[in-house]
């Protein structure tokens, strides 16, 4: 196609692309292949990126679904989004060589969950419904013990078990706008409902949503590197339209740029999501 050779400017996000807890995690599957050589198996894509996931299964990482598909005595890596207790007690009951490349921050949320069940509260989870972060926060706690809230119309809605105090816990990677809506009507219905003491929402998921803003009143086009399975590259895409950029697009790579809309655009902004690898930049 015969696209229109006029001056563009790029403005680039930063902070933009890999947070240290995905840096982390990827770190944790190469030191355990120099350790235990290939291969090293991985439950879940260690992070939501497929150029991080094929990257590493050439170096000889093995990504399953579940453990079941890990042979005997192979070391399994747990991806950066956590996982549920069961996992944990599976692996153990299985004698493997369990590593945890949870996010530490992700993590932080596990351990408030537990300790508010252990206090008698109810937890009502923000999240989205089959992440696997989100998975792995609920499976925390026993299925009664926690309630999924992913709209404002869910917090309107929501009938928790009476006779329990409440707590409310966050996916790590949502918009912070987005969250304090519902966190403002469960503590209108429930004046009494127990918060962590900071944002569960990581500080990288923040500082990468406030760069998009930033530049908002300059660019004409936003266009996001990251997954379509990555919740905090979605939510990159949703932060750009709601602070007033005319388009923004979430792409794998550059393979997928939309010319038809950079052709239309003067300034166009550029970011990552936090499992989305420099290069791709």
């Amino acid at each position: 196609t015969d696209h229109k050779k006029t001056e563009k400017t790029i403005i680039l996000a930063s902070p933009r692309g890999f947070c240290a807890g995905v840096d982390r995690a990827i770190k944790i599957v190469e030191v355990a292949l120099e350790k235990f050589g290939r291969p090293v198996y991985v439950r879940h894509e260690i992070v939501h990126n497929k150029r991080v996931v094929n990257d590493l299964t050439a170096k000889g990482a093995v990504f399953v679904k579940e453990l079941d598909e890990v042979p005997s005595g192979c070391p399994v890596i747990f991806s950066a989004h956590g996982v549920a207790r069961a996992v944990h007690q599976t692996a153990e009951d299985l004698n493997m060589i369990a590593i945890d490349a949870t996010c530490p921050l992700v993590t932080k949320v596990h351990i408030e969950a537990s300790k508010h069940v252990r206090q008698g509260r109810h937890i009502l989870l923000i999240g989205h419904e089959g992440h696997p972060e989100v998975i792995g926060t609920m499976g925390q706690v026993e299925a009664s013990e926690i309630t999924l809230i992913e709209t404002v119309e869910d917090a309107i809605a929501i009938q928790p078990p009476e006779d329990f105090e409440l707590a409310f816990a966050t996916q790590t990677t949502l918009s912070a706008d987005e969250t304090a809506e519902i966190i403002t009507v469960l503590q209108h219905r429930f004046p009494e409902i127990r918060g962590p003491k900071g944002e569960d929402i990581c500080y990288a998921t923040t500082n990468r949503q406030n760069a998009v803003k930033a530049m908002a009143e300059d660019v004409d086009l936003c266009l996001v590197i990251g997954a379509q399975n990555s919740s905090n590259s979605k939510r990159l895409v949703e932060t750009a339209l709601n602070a007033g950029i005319a388009k923004a697009e979430l792409i794998a790579d550059s393979n997928m740029l939309p010319y038809e809309l950079i052709d239309d655009a003067a300034i166009i902004g550029l970011t990552a999501g936090a499992s989305a690898p420099e290069i791709l930049i």
